[in-house]
């Protein structure tokens, strides 16, 4: 498995032959190829996450994973979509993954509501990813430490919208993952952060800050 950070909150999981593309925003990766996508996570309708998903739907193939209202507004934009709620595992031919609370708010770039925000629990290759989304600090990241046991979190630390640092690090406590990737920082002035500061206090707490280059 091999992990590629897009910037703000976008990522590129590759697994077996598969692509699997979260949130992508891609506007700090602009020279990036969505090549060979098979499979597309939009945590909430913000054109900070919802970005380029229609579009790469629309030219791969790959169908979008969002809640109903999102998958929905995705598939009346000619973009193909599986919804779910919240919870529920659904399987794919690399692994499942879960719909799971996040703590934000949810519209599309052109006003339409788009359902409750989420964060996504992948199992892939016998590893436990957590991609949190756009979220505050809450007691939902005992639950899914408690039944999900990730091994990474993703988490927004830039603060303004989501956690900021001093939250974010209580949150990967909470959820016992033993690596951090922190995301969702730098991409404005509004969450621009001390990446020194959020490592030092990761390490603190005895777990692995893994601060990525944007691919």
């Amino acid at each position: 498995m091999n992990i590629v950070y897009l910037g703000h909150s976008a990522f590129e999981i590759e697994t077996t032959g598969k692509k699997i593309l979260i949130d992508p925003f891609l506007v700090c990766s602009p020279n990036y190829k969505p090549d060979n996508i098979t499979n597309i996570f939009v945590t909430h309708a913000h054109g900070d996450h919802l970005g380029s998903a229609i579009e790469i739907s629309k030219s791969s193939g790959a169908p979008i994973t969002a809640v109903y209202e999102l998958a929905n507004y995705c598939a009346k934009q000619g973009a193909k979509a599986i919804d779910t709620g919240l919870g529920a595992w659904i399987e794919y031919n690399w692994g499942r993954a879960a719909a799971v609370p996040a703590f934000h708010s949810s519209s599309t770039p052109d006003g339409v509501y788009g359902g409750c925000p989420c964060g996504f629990v992948f199992e892939i290759e016998g590893k436990t990813i957590y991609h949190a989304g756009d979220t505050s600090l809450s007691n939902e990241m005992k639950m899914i430490g408690e039944v999900y046991q990730p091994d990474t979190a993703m988490l927004p630390i830039g603060g303004k919208y989501t956690m900021d640092i001093e939250h974010a690090v209580k949150a990967a406590e909470w959820l016992g993952a033993s690596e951090v990737i922190p995301m969702h920082y730098n991409t404005f002035d509004a969450i621009k952060v001390d990446i020194n500061d959020f490592e030092r206090q990761i390490r603190e707490i005895g777990k692995i800050p893994m601060t990525m280059k944007i691919d």
